[in-house]
């Protein structure tokens, strides 16, 4: 038995009737590599059947404390049924990347079942070119963006044929405890929340005003002061007074709906190198251009450039070399203004490269667990309200950040799935009324930037151009890195 981190639980505490808490991935697998050119759903299901117990999250289940007054507990599941978890459908003909976009957007929109082991996978034939696709959804109650790339490592291998996997011994499955037990606990972690709460305190204020949400309420900068001041920090310590990232209004931010489009594509990791090679920059400053870019253009044809730039969130992994191969949480978050206001591409660029070290500058004081800690400040019971209500809040005025982007690393070599190679993995993540309309995640693989965009349908109806959009801000950066190197 596992309990779920204060972090953890947030994943599912955000979940309502238009918001959804799992993430995921698109994988593109090419099965003319695979034992007799084909992948089928029992293939899947008896690959993950043979590594299922490297894999906890996928046989755990919840397990809720009565009246909610701790966080739940991940348990075995005892009536563990792996033909519900992977299923199989098929496109109609001609089974394009639309089609396919759009079917990964409906199943996307709906949410796991807190019954069962949180997590879903689906296999999809009929795709193009006789490609299949899987799309595999989990909580992110259970895992952040790398511990889903090492759960996704394990359902893999570098060659076609599978690597060998010593089998375990049948799965001893506990009861759960009694329900004494689970509010006993309980009690005594309430009885000590005073306590924790003025130990963490004192830690938490001098940041106060760097958490999404807490930093546009009035007040917070002042009280972020104070804490610096009480805190004593050492001379050493950057107190600058930087302007305070206010998110401009969007067309895609506001109150989302429960529909999904979802849209993906590639773009060469050599040329992104390149680019940044050319004016000394890092990969990641590239990316976050190139959404600038994109985002930029789609503004333009809205009619909708705001005057100053959108404030992004932006996911950290702050996961230990001991914490690999662990379930759960453990990233951190930077908000970091994208300059989507800028017309000149090279200016934009510019731009992008000063803000990013800025925010890097203003996050570096924080310690790797804050946003835990931060979490953990409220009992498991107001923890949910106060999630709930944020959000609701979030999405009747102001957004607490315009969108998502993230970049997880990946793999540069090609890896299979039952025999079958894999072409392309593109994330599938989530977004809410805080966090925007969009989401932009990229994983890299292979040579490749995979990127996968989910957005709310009526927010954002055209998702596909930013697709298109971001191809052509490679174009132009290009050219870009060609004059560099010219002069």
């Amino acid at each position: 038995m596992r309990q779920l981190s204060a972090l953890d639980v947030q994943f599912l505490n955000a979940e309502s009737a238009t918001t959804t808490g799992h993430v995921g991935g698109l994988s593109i697998l090419d099965p003319s590599t695979a034992p007799n050119g084909m992948l089928t759903v029992e293939d899947v299901r008896a690959l993950i059947a043979q590594r299922l117990h490297l894999a906890g999250p996928l046989h755990w289940r919840l397990l809720e404390v009565p009246l909610n007054l701790d966080h739940p507990y991940w348990i075995e599941d005892a009536d563990f049924d792996l033909e519900f978890h992977v299923r199989e459908i098929a496109l109609p003909a001609p089974g394009n990347d639309q089609q396919l976009a759009e079917q990964v957007a409906r199943i996307a929109a709906r949410p796991l079942d807190r019954r069962r082991p949180l997590w879903e996978a689906y296999v999809i034939q009929g795709l193009e070119h006789g490609r299949v696709g899987l799309y595999t959804k989990v909580h992110h109650a259970a895992i952040d963006g790398v511990s889903g790339a090492e759960l996704l490592g394990v359902l893999m291998d570098l060659t076609p044929e599978p690597r060998h996997v010593d089998p375990r011994g049948s799965r001893q499955v506990e009861g759960p405890p009694p329900r004494l037990s689970l509010l006993a606990t309980a009690a005594r972690k309430l009885a000590l929340q005073p306590l924790k709460l003025a130990l963490s305190v004192p830690k938490m204020l001098p940041h106060l005003d760097k958490l999404p949400g807490l930093a546009g309420i009035p007040g917070a900068s002042a009280l972020a002061k104070a804490g610096n001041r009480l805190a004593r920090l050492s001379p050493g310590s950057d107190e600058t007074e930087r302007p305070r990232l206010v998110p401009p209004h969007t067309p895609f931010n506001g109150p989302i709906t429960q529909h999904r489009r979802f849209a993906y594509g590639s773009l060469p990791l050599d040329e992104v190198k390149r680019i940044k090679n050319a004016f000394g920059h890092t990969v990641n400053d590239v990316v976050m251009a190139l959404c600038a870019a994109a985002l930029h253009r789609w503004l333009a044809e809205h009619k909708a450039i705001p005057a100053s730039p959108l404030v992004t969130l932006v996911p950290l992994s702050v996961r230990t070399p001991e914490q690999a191969g662990t379930a759960g949480n453990q990233i951190s978050v930077m908000l970091a203004p994208l300059p989507v206001h800028v017309a000149d591409p090279k200016a934009r660029l510019d731009e992008v490269v000063s803000a990013m070290a800025l925010a890097k500058q203003r996050y570096q004081p924080l310690p790797a667990s804050w946003l835990v800690d931060f979490s953990a400040m409220l009992p498991a019971a107001l923890g949910a309200l106060s999630a709930r209500a944020l959000m609701r809040f979030a999405g009747a005025t102001s957004p607490l950040v315009n969108l998502v982007v993230s970049n997880v690393p990946g793999v540069q070599m090609p890896l299979y799935t039952a025999g079958a190679k894999l072409l392309g993995h593109y994330p599938v993540s989530a977004i809410t009324d805080a966090s925007g309309g969009i989401n932009i995640t990229v994983m890299s693989y292979d040579g490749k930037l995979d990127f996968g965009i989910v957005v709310c349908r009526e927010l954002v109806p055209d998702v596909w151009n930013l697709i298109d959009y971001l191809r052509d801000a490679l174009d132009e950066l290009g050219k870009l890195a060609d004059e560099e190197g010219a002069g």
